[in-house]
């Protein structure tokens, strides 16, 4: 059902979580992971009122255990690092890799009234070429 997952992962615990049920997801339908890291650029708007810039080492090594934690559970993953706007990398790359599923981390953002604090999780939700899984 399931041919390819992408998994955006970030530092946030929330992402950390996420994981776990990418992990089930994979074993289950014999999937292929992406794993996919964006650094968000200087000129990007943030998207999430929450996010920090990473500089590309960190990202690197982010990404590093990311992977060895998928393949600690038998888990083939391909890494991707992009640049730019987090929910539209997200989605551009979903579309080029032809990712069946999105499995990502959500980090709420309270009663917020104002539509430009939208959350990443949330752009992506409105902007994906397929399905998108949010874990709390």
């Amino acid at each position: 059902m399931f041919k390819t997952v992408l998994f955006p992962i970030d530092m946030s615990p929330e992402a950390q979580q996420a994981a776990s049920v990418a992990i089930t997801l994979v074993k289950t339908f014999g999937s292929r992971l992406t794993l996919l890291s964006v650094i968000e650029t200087a000129d990007a708007e943030s998207a999430d009122a929450h996010s920090a810039q990473a500089s590309p080492d960190v990202v690197a090594n982010l990404l590093t255990k990311a992977q060895t934690l998928f393949s600690e559970q038998g888990i083939e993953s391909e890494v991707m690092e992009r640049q730019g706007q987090p929910a539209f990398v997200i989605c551009d790359v979903a579309d080029d890799i032809g990712a069946d599923l999105i499995v990502m981390g959500c980090r709420g953002l309270g009663l917020i009234e104002d539509s430009r604090a939208d959350s990443v999780s949330n752009r992506v939700i409105n902007l994906a070429p397929c399905p998108v899984l949010v874990v709390p």
